[in-house]
């Protein structure tokens, strides 16, 4: 049998989207398996429950000690002297600005202290703890 061959054809007006379909999906999956290692950034705290614990409004600065002493501000980990100098050149209003501690419930009492003495030389006065509502 002879193949018949057009010699009138019009070009091809489509686009063949099943290799892009395959790509993207290989793209969504290298991101699902990512995701979780990115989102990570902190670590587990076990906070202290206090039955007087209220709420305040969410903060530009959020300082959080882990069981072992880690400082993080913001997600980042710094000691106190990098800690200060962050709050420093950060343009913020001294008066209106929180600064929320999220302390696990197992840090020793005199790291919170050196943070809050930290936060507090910067200028900033209103520092609040995080905890747990006893249930």
């Amino acid at each position: 049998m002879k193949g018949k061959l057009i010699e009138d054809s019009e070009p091809i007006a489509e686009i063949n989207i099943i290799p892009f379909v395959d790509i993207i999906l290989v793209i969504l999956i290298i991101f699902m398996v990512t995701a979780p290692f990115i989102i990570k950034t902190g670590f587990s705290l076990d906070l202290p429950q206090a039955s007087s614990s209220g709420t305040v409004e969410q903060s530009k600065i959020n300082v959080t000690i882990s069981e072992d002493g880690r400082v993080l501000l913001n997600g980042e980990m710094f000691d106190l002297e990098e800690m200060k100098e962050q709050l420093k050149t950060k343009n913020i209003k001294v008066e209106e600005t929180h600064v929320i501690i999220s302390a696990d419930k197992n840090v020793i009492h005199g790291k919170v202290i050196a943070v809050i003495n930290a936060i507090k030389s910067v200028g900033l006065r209103k520092v609040a703890i995080a905890t747990k509502k006893i249930q």
